[in-house]
């Protein structure tokens, strides 16, 4: 049983716990003593427990209840708090109301009463209550389209990572406040994108030193934008794309960093704009879309206190879908549980340099500066042993396909590697460990179980041209003969959009996804029939019903009136012809179809038929 506190006590854990301190800009603090009059309440002799109220009359204002451990926070309390509430309403229009007692808290939001977690937070959790709810994802796509046709034809990078990376770097110094407004020359803008990668990143270099990387790649960049141009006209053109560039990067940034943000990630957005007429990159992956992403952490039952493994990452879609979701359920960005799951919770391998620095920065930009991602080849031993110290609980990944990039000794290696009955899922090829070697699948049924099988939609990946399922293995549990459930999600009801990749234009998924995410819970499927139970010594892979067996009565038709003309000797082919010609440019056909009728007739009386 807990301790029981007075409310002294409660009172001066709520101002560490808050970081009611001295702060520029806000009158803050509590105690017993300060009356709302004293606080510019003129009148108004009642006296708050605690109190946080900024010099700007437009921003939020916080006021704090407390009552001892021993007393519940029930309707009498409530009122006090709610009444603190109505006060402050006099000159804020946004009010948080706290009640507390060491144990239960209870928050409202001017007089709603809203759902929050359990614990008392920062007061930046409080905060942002009253931020904006919603991302608006296609003025972000609309976003990188402009930034996209820009940097390939006004600065002249040809090459697509380095229009991502350069983009992405913009947003990671702005995401650390480094100096970027309109009316700079390139190279102050060049520079003090890179001064702010070295500088404000030391911290988290000194954790992981392959950040590096990030500011190699940046500082690699070429373009055939004449950014020394002489002429007068020709540099205020620079600053003006510059300048246009910054505003796009800020506004982008301000949806990226809003406590909205669940977990759409930036690096996919920009490889369908950036490469929408290539889905395919050179180094064999197939970058997984955001609804997969997360349709994967829901079938998992990934939850805030797992440790997440995407071995082939990528650009860090899955680790930025399970960092949002994980955040989410531990209660928002500003929770303390939120440091916790950025720094010690997502662990990422990806091989190609150039990918990495993206993963690095796609990380970097939604508000993980502890990265914990290496740069390795996940085939090696050397990565097995990395996977090994992480001791993971969840694995999400989509591994290159191709056979020469070593698909299924990535898949084996991870399994392997990985605490027994460990969740792990993996996008592979319908067919893929059917066309595995059979020493290599034997080994790994040996010593892990495929549980499940979801079939995609054909239409996924789209232009990529291979069907996909999702393969659900527990990893260190032998297969044996223990069965598969398969299932097959013919529609995600996604659309393809001109120039923008497959979208939830008609707002589908949503139902879509929960019925599956269901349906691979209860290991059936009610409503489309789907549902099988594979033997894994027949098949590893869902099976397409066979189409059964139609005839239709013009097939038997024709059948027979072939059989008749062969019998009769009639040329069927001639006789087409025939009857084409005399439809087409005859206005009376019947002299044909009197000549077939008089030729059936007579097989007739000579005992044909």
């Amino acid at each position: 049983m807990a301790k029981q506190m007075t409310e002294d006590q409660v009172r001066d854990l709520a101002k560490k716990i808050l970081g009611f301190e001295n702060k520029e800009g806000v009158n803050c603090g509590v105690g017993q003593l300060t009356t709302f009059n004293q606080l510019g309440f003129n009148g108004v002799k009642d006296k708050p427990d605690g109190w946080y109220l900024p010099y700007n009359h437009a921003d939020v204002a916080i006021v704090l209840e407390t009552k001892a451990s021993s007393i519940p926070l029930g309707a009498k309390q409530v009122e006090e708090v709610l009444k603190n509430v109505r006060i402050i309403e006099k000159q804020y229009k946004k009010v948080v109301g706290i009640l507390y007692n060491g144990e239960e808290i209870r928050v409202f939001k001017n007089h709603d009463e809203v759902e929050t977690v359990k614990k008392l937070q920062n007061l930046e959790y409080y905060l942002a209550l009253f931020k904006a709810d919603k991302i608006d994802k296609e003025r972000i796509y609309e976003l990188t389209a402009r930034i996209n046709n820009s940097l390939h034809f006004d600065f002249g990078i040809k090459d697509l990572y380095h229009r991502m990376i350069f983009t992405a770097c913009a947003l990671v110094a702005k995401r650390y406040n480094a100096t970027m407004v309109k009316g700079m020359d390139y190279s102050e803008f060049h520079n003090g994108i890179l001064n702010c990668l070295n500088k404000e990143l030391f911290k988290d270099k000194q954790q992981n030193r392959k950040l590096d990387i990030l500011t190699e790649v940046f500082s690699s960049i070429k373009m055939n934008l004449d950014v020394q141009s002489e002429d007068e006209k020709g540099q205020q053109h620079v600053k003006d794309l510059i300048g246009t560039f910054i505003d796009w990067v800020a506004e982008i940034s301000d949806c990226l960093n809003s406590d909205a943000w669940r977990g759409e990630d930036v690096m996919a957005i920009f490889f369908n704009e950036f490469n929408r007429y290539k889905k395919k990159t050179e180094a064999g992956q197939v970058f997984t879309p955001e609804h997969i992403t997360d349709f994967m952490y829901k079938i998992l039952n990934v939850n805030e206190n797992d440790r997440v493994l995407d071995a082939t990452c990528g650009s860090g879609g899955f680790l930025v879908k399970a960092m949002a979701n994980m955040i989410q359920e531990a209660g928002g960005v500003q929770t303390t549980k939120a440091t916790e799951i950025k720094q010690k919770q997502l662990y990422g391998i990806e091989y190609d340099k150039q990918i990495y620095a993206l993963v690095c920065a796609n990380m970097l930009i939604h508000k993980d500066g502890k990265t914990n991602i290496e740069q390795l080849d996940t085939r090696t031993s050397e990565a097995g042993n990395w996977i090994k110290k992480q001791k993971i609980t969840k694995v999400l990944m989509n591994p290159p396909y191709e056979r020469k990039y070593g698909c299924m000794d990535i898949v084996e290696n991870v399994l392997d590697n990985v605490p027994v009955s460990t969740l792990c899922g993996f996008i592979l090829p319908d067919k893929k460990l059917e066309k595995t070697t059979t020493k290599q699948i034997k080994r790994i049924l040996k010593n892990h179980k495929i549980t499940k099988i979801i079939k995609m939609p054909e239409d996924l990946f789209f232009g990529v041209g291979v069907t996909t399922s999702i393969f659900v293995f527990e990893a260190g549990v032998p297969q044996g003969d223990n069965e598969i459930f398969a299932c097959y999600m013919e529609t995600d009801g996604l659309q393809t959009v001109k120039n923008k990749g497959r979208h939830d234009v008609r707002g589908k998924w949503s139902e879509i996804e929960n019925y599956w995410v269901d349906c691979v819970s209860k290991l059936r499927d009610d409503k489309y029939g789907t549902a099988q139970w594979i033997k894994p010594s027949e098949h590893l892979s869902y099976q397409m019903p066979e189409k059964p067996f139609e005839i239709f009565e013009e097939d038997f038709i024709k059948t027979a009136m072939d059989y008749t003309m062969f019998q009769l000797g009639i040329d069927a082919k001639k006789f087409e012809d025939n009857l084409l010609s005399a439809t087409m440019y005859s206005s009376d056909i019947s002299q044909v179809c009197d000549s077939i009728n008089i030729s059936i007739k007579a097989g007739d009386k000579n005992g044909k038929n």
